[in-house]
């Protein structure tokens, strides 16, 4: 069953060499929204009715077709594009044909008829927002475009039968031509940043010439799969398909992860160069030789004396990461940060003035896309409540504070853990206590990462709705920087305290900091707490982007495969002589459409701000993980075929948005730039052993001491850096052995062990290096941080954001425009 309404008709011009498997140009439809079946006389349908009825008021042509859904097919009347024309000018090239309505790019007509759609009041002052909320309409969706399905042997899949010069028809809902300054170009150098582009693509529905190539057809073949991993990304084309503000996004992540090759390779050669001194350090073979070093109990209650000499393995490891080279990559990695920024800047501005939106006024096209949709409108003025501000305010803190709170629950977590782990009946958790309650504490941020990022989406977007933004770009960056916040400290508040405060606030023997007065907090093992931080960012960002990765592709695959089953039951058995009745093409597409996945205007977000996140985890504690680098390399180059195939075949199309740049997450960018700095810093001056290691070397080594000159200057720096506990200085309710495990007899009767601490044998006060190794730690966090944000300044100055190619193109664009101006004002004088 099917009706259509026809308001407005267009003009059919149909094309002889027609193709069947694509719908002539009247079964072309700009959007489809679906409803359920709802009662004859319901309130449903009526609400139904009257929107429909407001649309057709306004010259939009709706068709109908029933299935287990009820279907209807919109389509704008032309008036309202040339509308757009007249206020906006064509700023989506030059056309063809004026008065044709295949005259506006598919993406900004999408974008028109989606505005109008979404802003059209029923009588009853209710939107579409408001009939989906209520379940009126269950879904609206722009239309894939229909993929090529007839192929004749010896011809190209995108060569169509019947095919003439002249006669190119649009392919799919609306379809996208390419022209090029340069008849010599075939095919436009799309780099894998989608930055140079030689040819101007224009997305234009209007057809002259003989179309070469299927847009949708392209990108899912040459895009959109796992052996193009290592290839290009057509953004022109992506452009055309999915709008401006997709193709920034993989402009963007393409120029993220090429920069990011060669953070990746430094980063592994760090890496390498640490491997190279595993057994050759002297602070890791004093520690694997420590054999009569007896280090204090890890627990109260039964914990045993252990030497320092078990710990070799763990040791080789610190200094493997913990090395010079790490301060040297850190400083790397912060100029890196700048240099990326400052280069993505200058692209972002060549693609948008090729794209002739370097000066795009998104206010006045908002403006314009209102008078569109009724002319009475009266812009919403700006305002500002100091009052809302600041409940806002205190919320964002208290929101805050929870998710501190659940860092502080990681803690106990880990407290309690190695408690439990020292009293193990199994040998290899006794042993490895500390590692164990490290890797599990990582597993469950993990866990808590993934629930609180759906916990902090709701509270953002509740707190967005309390500002009430004038527009839907002032709601997007508020919900953004909200949402970041919320994400920075899910993510980072428990390795934040893995790097700055673990082992530095938990006392000492007989003077234990503890939790609820029972459970002391752990320390540092005696070669640092680096291996801690590694070890927690490594789970971390394995399990982000292995299982995340697995779970974004896996669920949208899963979710089509089941709703395409029950959308398509099975045929029935043609009866002998019975013809088989001719199927609506249009309902073909709808269902299909129908059954891919739902995408929202939080699509695109989600895949800004996981990139974004994985960036913060690549430079602010990357002093720590030089891998980091290398992994976030090798996950994007998976999660940009991954975007393209859930795009392109797991997701119904994306309302496109016009865009000239990347919005607010420029600024969350720079943010992290300068937290980059601050975080590294303070990873290599408190978490890292290098400035106690320095101080050792120029102050108590035996090189100063001594005047020795065929030692190693480390030579006896773990000695030094323990400090003695008297046995019967425990606190009373301590019980410990009295002898190593496996020995036996008072001739092993342990009266003294070590610690890990700068503190006097006698009242266990600080000592004079530890205010020497404080000073020399503050010296270098200010030193490091003044130097590095120089350099990043000094680079900032250096590349400038706008090429100078991109500036003279401007300024030739004013000089042109100018002279026509005064040409025709001397023509009229004339006249």
């Amino acid at each position: 069953m099917q009706d259509e309404i026809l308001l407005n008709p267009w003009v059919n011009s149909h094309a002889e060499d027609t193709d069947p498997s694509v719908p002539p140009d009247d079964d072309k439809w700009d959007f489809v929204l679906v409803s359920g079946i709802h009662n004859a006389g319901s309130e449903k349908e009526i609400k139904r009715k009257k929107f429909l009825d407001e649309l057709s008021k306004k010259g939009f042509t709706i068709k109908k077709i029933e299935d287990k859904k009820l279907f209807y097919g919109v389509r704008a009347p032309k008036q309202i594009f040339q509308k757009y024309q007249h206020l906006l000018g064509n700023a989506d090239g030059p056309l063809q044909n004026p008065e044709a309505h295949h005259d506006i790019a598919v993406t900004t007509r999408i974008r028109i008829v989606n505005f109008i759609l979404q802003n059209t009041v029923t009588p009853d002052l209710e939107k579409l927002h408001d009939l989906m909320k209520k379940k009126v309409f269950e879904a609206m969706f722009p239309l894939h475009e229909v993929r090529l399905s007839t192929r004749v042997p010896g011809r190209k899949s995108h060569e169509r039968r019947g095919s003439k010069p002249g006669r190119g028809r649009p392919l799919g809902n609306w379809g996208c031509i390419r022209t090029s300054l340069d008849e010599g170009h075939d095919k436009p150098p799309d780099s894998s940043l989608g930055i140079k582009a030689a040819p101007i693509f224009l997305c234009l529905t209007n057809f002259s010439a003989l179309q070469k190539e299927e847009v949708r057809q392209f990108l899912e073949e040459k895009w959109a799969r796992w052996r193009d991993i290592f290839c290009q990304q057509p953004i022109e084309k992506i452009r055309c398909y999915f709008g401006e503000k997709v193709a920034l996004y993989f402009a963007w992540l393409g120029w993220y992860t090429y920069l990011l090759g060669f953070a990746a390779v430094v980063g592994l050669v760090v890496f390498v160069a640490g491997i190279t001194v595993f057994s050759s350090s002297q602070v890791s073979k004093e520690i694997c030789e420590a054999s009569n070093t007896i280090m204090c109990p890890l627990c109260d209650q039964h914990c045993p004396f252990w030497l320092l000499s078990d710990t070799c393995t763990y040791a080789k490891v610190t200094h493997m990461i913990d090395n010079e080279g790490t301060v040297l990559f850190a400083m790397f990695m912060a100029i890196w940060a700048t240099v990326f920024l400052e280069l993505w800047k200058r692209q972002r501005a060549t693609v948008v003035t090729d794209w002739d939106l370097y000066g795009w006024d998104e206010d006045e096209e908002e403006l314009a896309l209102e008078l569109i949709n009724n002319l009475q409108h009266e812009p919403r003025k700006y305002q500002h409540s100091y009052f809302r501000s600041t409940v806002i305010l205190l919320l964002v803190l208290v929101m805050i504070a929870v998710l501190i709170g659940i860092a502080h629950a990681l803690v106990i977590y880990r407290v309690i853990a190695v408690a439990l782990f020292t009293q193990s009946d199994f040998r290899f958790l006794r042993e490895q206590a500390n590692t164990m309650a490290v890797m599990t504490g990582a597993v469950l941020h993990y866990i808590t990462i993934v629930i609180m990022t759906k916990v902090n989406r709701r509270v953002a977007l509740y707190l967005c709705d309390l500002e009430k933004p004038r527009t839907f770009s002032q709601r997007e960056n508020n919900f953004t920087m909200k949402i970041f916040t919320f994400q920075f400290f899910t993510n980072f508040s428990s390795l934040i305290y893995i790097a700055f405060f673990l082992g530095r606030i938990n006392g000492h023997p007989g003077n234990y900091v503890r939790v609820a007065g029972k459970w002391r907090l752990e320390e540092c093992h005696p070669s640092g707490c680096i291996t801690d931080l590694f070890i927690q960012m490594g789970i971390i960002m394995l399990l982000k982007q292995t299982i995340s990765s697995v779970m974004e592709y896996l669920v949208p695959w899963v979710t089509h495969k089941l709703r395409k089953k029950r959308q398509h039951p099975k045929k029935r058995r043609m009866m002998l002589g019975e013809e088989e009745e001719a199927e609506d093409p249009c309902k073909r597409q709808w269902l299909s459409n129908y059954q891919l996945n739902e995408v929202n205007i939080f699509s695109l977000f989600d895949e800004f701000l996981e990139m974004v996140i994985q960036y913060s985890f690549t430079t602010i504690f990357v002093a720590a993980f030089p891998l980091a680098p290398l992994l976030a390399f090798c996950n994007n180059l998976i999660e940009i075929r991954l975007d393209a195939i859930k795009m392109m075949r797991l997701c119904r199309r994306m309302v496109p948005r016009k865009a000239n740049d990347i919005g607010i997450w420029l600024q969350v960018l720079e943010a992290i730039g300068i937290l980059a700095v601050i975080g590294n810093g303070l990873v290599i001056a408190i978490t890292s052993d290098f400035i106690p290691m320095q101080v050792y070397k120029y102050t108590y080594s035996p090189c100063m001491t001594e005047n020795s000159t065929g030692v190693d200057c480390s030579t006896g720096y773990i000695n030094h850096s323990l400090s003695i506990f008297r046995v019967q200085d425990f606190e009373p309710d301590t019980k410990v052995p009295k002898t190593l495990p496996g020995f036996a007899g008072d001739e092993i009767t342990i009266t003294e062990c070590r610690y890990r601490d700068y503190r006097n044998d006698n009242d266990y006060s600080y000592t004079v290096q530890f205010w020497h190794i404080f000073a020399a730690r503050l010296a270098f966090l200010i030193l490091f941080e003044h130097v590095a944000l120089c350099i990043k300044l000094i680079a900032a100055w250096y590349v400038p954001d706008v090429p100078q190619s991109v500036k003279n193109k401007l300024l030739e664009r004013k000089h042109s425009n100018l002279r026509k101006e005064l040409s025709m004002t001397v023509d009229s004088t004339d006249v």
